[in-house]
């Protein structure tokens, strides 16, 4: 299959991992960061790790906006859930994420609510279209790639006067929890987790370009590779790192020119531009209030909005202290270093949305059973 098979060529693979052999220096470690979940998936499928010398490092970032998700804000699609007459609709993911005491949205439904899973924005909006007398609440989540969808939808709510329909909005922003990380006392002062560079998402950045990267590059002295999700995008964006950093630069640098450009996708920028505005600060997961991290609905289309509508408790709530999903969202811990993982909390199981999501990194480990290599 053109441009899958090329980038999951053995052959080629081996090239790669032969570069990066070469270009690794005796005398320096390299501890590189995926933010993205897809890579997290790609490098435990396919075995990058075994292909990679001991010096290379990778860390596991913030994954995906169903792992950095605070049990608060499940709790507040909970409650709304639960209201006379509201259907909640949402992707599937999100919906087995615990809230507080274990409570997740399909465990509501259990219990009575009318909660239901959809593939798309538009799947929401028709279900407010055949169901007048019902109030439709669409639970909207995602990094950047998936919040034009949800503007396109509160825009078009409007233009049908579907007064039965709102969003409950939750898309946060990659480039503030990038600087959340990197400004974190594990990073900047107590050293417990060095960072040398980062492989940059990549349908985020088919949205946003990879121009939002500069800063960190040229503020932190950090390179940035953006990269495609196939096994051979990973290892080029590996070798492309470890060349920066033996050469002494901090720059941008695109491997998924296939998809990615310096300006992103500019409709699809004003787009959300028409529909949201930034939060002041926003909780995640992991990382605490990040300042500016967040979109809310602009006041033009209140109406839809399910903040305005409905009364949510707005709590913070502590995650179970068991579950060390808030370490590894920050690159602290790997899934193995926490003491339930594999036991008490699997897929099945989940007590942690790093378990629960399909790009979550506990669920990489465990699903490719790449912990069963591990000493315990």
């Amino acid at each position: 299959m053109k441009y899958i098979d090329e980038f999951r060529c053995a052959e080629r693979a081996g090239a790669l991992a032969a570069a990066i052999r070469a270009e690794v220096r005796p005398d320096r470690r390299y501890h590189l960061m995926e933010f993205c979940g897809g890579h997290t998936h790609a490098i435990s499928r396919y075995g990058l790790p075994d292909l990679l010398p001991d010096a290379v490092r990778m860390i596991h970032g913030p994954g995906c906006p169903v792992c950095v998700l605070p049990i608060g804000r499940i709790d507040d699609a909970v409650t709304i859930a639960r209201q006379p007459g509201v259907i909640l609709a949402s992707y599937g993911d999100v919906l087995r994420v615990p809230g507080s005491g274990q409570v997740s949205l399909l465990k509501a439904k259990a219990q009575g609510a009318d909660v239901r899973m959809v593939y798309s924005t538009l799947d929401a909006l028709r279900l407010a279209e055949t169901n007048p007398d019902r109030q439709v609440v669409f639970f909207a989540i995602g990094f950047e790639t998936t919040t034009p969808p949800t503007a396109v939808a509160v825009r078009e709510a409007k233009r049908l006067g579907l007064d039965n329909f709102s969003v409950f909005c939750n898309h946060v922003l990659t480039p503030a929890a990038i600087q959340n990380i990197l400004e974190s006392p594990e990073v900047r002062t107590l050293g417990t987790v060095p960072l040398d560079g980062f492989i940059g998402p990549a349908h985020v950045s088919t949205v946003i370009g990879s121009r939002p990267y500069e800063y960190f590059a040229a503020e932190y002295q950090k390179p940035v590779v953006v990269a495609g999700f196939e096994p051979l995008d990973v290892m080029q964006a590996i070798l492309m790192l470890i060349r920066q950093l033996n050469e002494g630069r901090a720059e941008v640098e695109n491997q998924f020119a296939r998809a990615v450009t310096r300006d992103g996708n500019a409709k699809a920028q004003a787009i959300v531009a028409e529909v949201f505005e930034l939060r002041r600060s926003f909780e995640w997961r992991g990382l605490g209030l990040v300042p500016y991290s967040a979109l809310r609905i602009k006041d033009a289309y209140r109406d839809w909005d399910a903040e305005a509508r409905y009364e949510i408790p707005g709590r913070s709530v502590a995650d179970n202290p068991a579950c060390a999903c808030g370490a590894i969202l920050r690159g602290v811990k790997r899934p193995v270093d926490c003491r339930i993982f594999g036991t008490v909390c699997t897929p099945e199981t989940p007590m942690g949305s790093c378990m629960v999501s399909a790009e979550g990194a506990c669920a990489a480990y465990y699903s490719y059973g790449r912990f069963r290599d591990v000493a315990a």
